[in-house]
């Protein structure tokens, strides 16, 4: 049985606030295979929280979870056993790995720094400014 590939493409660099957050072009998985999300941003992470959350298309948003300034995390019950949220300090980047993707989960995925708030309630407190992937299969 032959499996369709995943194709990732990313939007552009957004600049919000004055914030920066950069990923590369495009790449491609196939499913059940795993997943690096990598999301360079010009803040400290060690200032700031920064979530993961993403769009299925013509669905709301969904929080996969976040990393702490402190470098603790958290996540969706949903997602926790398929994604996990890491941090490189010396160079500002915040990485999304996921494991075992799937159909469902075909989304535009973002990168958002939260300035103030848990991290959780991106609804109402997340900076807008995303670093975003949009995965196809």
């Amino acid at each position: 049985m032959f499996s369709t590939p995943l194709l990732l493409m990313l939007a552009a660099a957004s600049y919000v606030h004055g914030e920066e957050l950069t990923q590369p072009a495009s790449m491609t998985v196939q499913p059940g295979q795993s997943l690096s999300i990598n999301c360079k941003v010009s803040y400290s992470v060690t200032s700031s929280h920064t979530a993961w959350i993403r769009q299925p298309a013509g669905k709301a948003l969904e929080w996969i979870g976040y990393i702490h300034s402190g470098g603790g995390t958290a996540y969706s019950d949903k997602l926790k056993n398929k994604f996990s949220i890491s941090r490189d300090t010396g160079s500002n980047t915040i990485t999304l790995q996921g494991q075992n993707l799937q159909t469902e989960d075909t989304a535009v995925y973002y990168c958002a720094r939260d300035s103030h708030g848990t991290g959780r309630k991106f609804e109402e407190d997340l900076q807008v400014a995303f670093c975003s992937k949009n995965i196809q299969f």
